[in-house]
């Protein structure tokens, strides 16, 4: 697992998030874990994004190496959040395990799944 030490010495996960444009969508670039301890920051990039109208976001998770059940809920709850303000979210998959994630829990059904950002 990455991460720092924290003072038990216990390694905590790390969540790096990156943020660009790609034509009218927002990007989140999601590095390392998403966990009930990272997930937090995720949701509230989401929020942020939102409350600067900015509603077309992609969350592209090709660099995320691990993604819980908390992970899968920031997701659904950033796709209601933005449906509910005219928005989309686009879910950027590349990386097989977490493609295999998406499909074996159903929420490639639920969610916008692809290969790359739209470039609408």
């Amino acid at each position: 697992m990455r991460g720092s030490a924290s003072s038990d010495g216990a390694s905590e996960p790390e969540l790096g998030l990156g943020l660009s444009a790609v034509g009218d969508y927002s990007v989140i670039s999601v590095s390392g874990e998403i966990d009930m301890y990272t997930a937090p920051k995720l949701r509230e990039a989401v929020r942020q994004l939102a409350s600067e109208g900015r509603v077309k976001v992609a969350i592209d998770l090709s660099p995320t190496e691990f993604c819980d059940s908390t992970g899968l809920g920031v997701l659904i709850g950033a796709r209601k959040r933005l449906t509910d303000v005219g928005g989309s979210l686009v879910v950027v998959c590349a990386n097989p395990r977490i493609r295999k994630l998406l499909d074996l829990t159903g929420l490639d059904k639920v969610l916008d799944v692809r290969e790359a950002v739209p470039s609408e």
